[in-house]
């Protein structure tokens, strides 16, 4: 048993859809777990004071794995490393030494910014929660301390998962973001008891270190257990750094644009920064699950294809990703949309989670709904500018569009505050003209439309650079989906008001059935269109659960891979 688990450990994934895929099962179960997690939060303390500091104690924290940990990512390491494992010898010594050397500089690097970072936290807490109370400020500084200890784990667990992903390990890095989800909710159930909120911190603790801590197998497996190094080679270092300055800086943006969005919810009625981060966490779902596997999965091919020259198939694999990321997109945004509603009070609607709560955590999940189409096909296009080398272009639009998004947080507030016209059509389209705090979602309409025109210009952008004929390749799925997604959407609606009188809403059961066969119902005749429409991505889904993607065998990598 034993032998066969370290054997599926160890498997590799070659064909696009299965490790997609294989990705997205498990991306799937990690996101289980996440929306268990949101679950035991919204029960145990709803949207209040407790949430919005610990929450909001992430901020620095993740800026500083984003802005440090990037360096070590598996996007940009995996080009160097297939490169010194040229050769296809397991435990090379000149990739051994490579991944000794960026350990050593980043271990040391981390671990000295994280000890700066935890004496000046008291200082930069008033400018990330400006909002808050003394009494807020202090547990902010407390959680935010211990959560500095993540990004130290989490980056070396990157690093190895650089390894893994060079061997197409794709099971194990598949496998880390639910320990991760494990650990957080050990800290809610088990540790919070016996130290409030300082254990909700540990358990995030805890979660990084298994998430380091399952890679470790592979790597020994490999001969790739870093050790520190002692002579090292600065000019590999140099070249990381170039390559991936440009894209810490594209990460960091995002995370700088959320820093403010919640310094402005802090400032709103109490409860708006776990709102936003509830309905945030509900729409990165499919973000996970589709953009984020899709694009893992394509990215060894990717840098594979134009490292060789063969544009044509680096064209076609981008093309084949951004179809089915499309087809899956497009339904989802329209459920979300309709189901809003349903959706958010089964998920995190118990104990202390409130009826406000759950129309305003919905309406905001509506909006950024809106643009989970964009957000989904954004990794994509950015890992492939990645695969090429290019880590400037992506910068440059995202440096606009956070702009934009930072701008648009405040310009639309203040446009609610002034012009009460805007504020009454945005409640009654959303139907929480009766919900107090519904300032706050312009919040996430300011992230909605930065991710939209984020995309379009990368898009276009990319198509001009790196793909021409890109848009021609994924029109007709783009139609044929939006199409039945439409319809898919109409028809949930209105079942919804059928099942209103069927089931008692005002039950867990009553609207958890009421949602659920309205969105079957639409899905059918969704699948019914498609089919009638002859998707191409329909049948390429079919076809992958017909293979069992999951028995499939390992495949000998090719000699120029590793």
């Amino acid at each position: 048993m034993v032998a066969r688990i370290f054997s599926f450990l160890g498997k590799e994934w070659h064909n696009l859809n299965e490790a997609a895929m294989l990705l997205g099962v498990f991306a799937i179960l990690s996101q289980i777990l996440a929306v268990v997690r949101d679950r035991l939060f919204a029960h145990y303390f709803g949207a209040g004071a407790t949430l919005d500091v610990y929450y909001t104690a992430f901020r620095i924290p993740d800026l500083l794995y984003v802005s440090l940990a990037s360096f070590v990512s598996v996007t940009v390491l995996i080009p160097f490393l297939l490169e010194k494992i040229g050769t296809g010898k397991t435990g090379d010594e000149s990739s051994r030494k490579f991944i000794d050397d960026v350990f050593t500089v980043f271990f040391f690097s981390i671990t000295a910014i994280s000890a700066v970072l935890f004496l000046f936290i008291p200082r930069l807490a008033h400018f990330i929660a400006p909002g808050f109370t003394e009494s807020q400020i202090e547990a902010l500084v407390t959680l935010s301390r211990i959560l500095l200890l993540s990004p130290i784990l989490m980056g070396i667990s990157n690093l190895f998962g650089s390894v893994t992903q060079s061997f197409r390990k794709f099971f194990v890095y598949a496998l880390s973001p639910v320990l991760y989800n494990i650990g957080i909710i050990a800290g809610i159930i088990f540790f919070y008891p016996m130290f409030g909120a300082l254990g909700l911190a540990w358990g995030v603790v805890l979660g990084a270190l298994l998430h380091l801590a399952i890679q470790f197998p592979v790597l020994a497996s490999h001969g790739f257990i870093p050790r520190f190094s002692f002579n090292v080679d600065f000019s590999s270092i140099k070249q990381i750094i170039a390559v991936s300055l440009p894209r810490t800086i594209t990460l960091s943006l995002n995370q700088l644009a959320l820093i403010i969005i919640v310094a402005i919810a802090s400032t709103l009625e109490e409860g708006s920064v776990s709102i936003f981060n509830f309905s945030y966490n509900l729409q990165s779902v499919p973000i996970v699950i589709i953009g984020v596997s899709y694009s893992v999965a394509a990215f060894p091919s990717l840098i594979k294809f134009f490292s060789s020259g063969n544009r044509e198939g680096f064209i076609s694999q981008i093309g084949d990703a951004a179809r089915v990321i499309i087809f899956w997109s497009l339904p989802i945004t329209f459920l979300f949309i309709v189901l809003r509603a349903q959706i958010v009070r089964v998920l995190l609607g118990s104990g202390a989670f409130s009826w406000s709560d759950t129309r305003l955590t919905a309406a905001m999940l509506a909006i950024f709904a809106v643009s989970l189409i964009a957000q989904n096909l954004l990794p994509l296009l950015i890992r492939g500018y990645y695969a090429a080398g290019n880590t400037r272009r992506p910068l440059l639009v995202n440096l606009f569009s956070y702009a934009l998004i930072i701008f648009l947080s405040g310009g639309l507030l203040y446009l609610v505050r002034q012009y009460p016209e805007f504020s009454y059509f945005m409640e009654n389209l959303l139907r929480v003209s009766d919900v107090s705090g519904t300032e706050a979602l312009m919040l996430p309409l300011a992230y909605s439309i930065g991710s939209v025109v984020n995309m379009i210009l990368l898009f276009k952008i990319f198509q001009k650079d790196m793909a021409p004929g890109l848009y021609n390749s994924i029109k007709r799925t783009f139609f044929e989906s939006f199409v039945a997604s439409f319809f898919m959407g109409f028809t949930a609606y209105q079942f919804l008001n059928v099942f209103d009188k069927i089931f008692n809403i005002n039950t867990f059961f009553g609207i958890f059935f009421q949602g659920l066969a309205s969105g079957l119902l639409g899905i059918f005749v969704g699948l019914i269109l498609l089919k009638l429409l002859g998707s191409r991505e329909l049948e390429e889904i079919r076809q992958s659960l017909h293979h069992k993607f999951w028995k499939t065998r390992a495949i000998a990598p090719e000699q120029e891979i590793l």
